[in-house]
């Protein structure tokens, strides 16, 4: 079963530990733009910059998997409960 806290973090469901939809828009900005400096890098014909980028956009993809999980359970655990951006 997913949780929405990690187990034995130090949040609870009403002081969360982690800002989901904060972390959500962050990891979302930085796949865009870790995408659009690969393929900037790639035709500059920088192939190990374009390889880097590629690797963050790759790692800014499993924290979106992973930050979605959390968020579906939360909605789980509290249905109905609007959260602000920094919740």
């Amino acid at each position: 079963m997913t949780r929405s806290q990690p187990k034995g973090a130090r949040g609870t469901v009403g002081h969360a530990y982690s800002a989901l939809n904060l972390r959500l828009a962050l990891a979302s900005f930085g796949l865009v733009t870790m995408v659009l400096f690969a393929v900037l890098a790639a035709r500059a014909g920088l192939a190990w910059l374009a390889v880097l980028c590629a690797v963050f956009a790759v790692v800014a993809v499993v924290d979106l998997v992973v930050i979605q999980r959390r968020r579906a359970a939360r909605r789980r655990e509290e249905p109905g409960a609007r959260h602000s951006l920094f919740e």
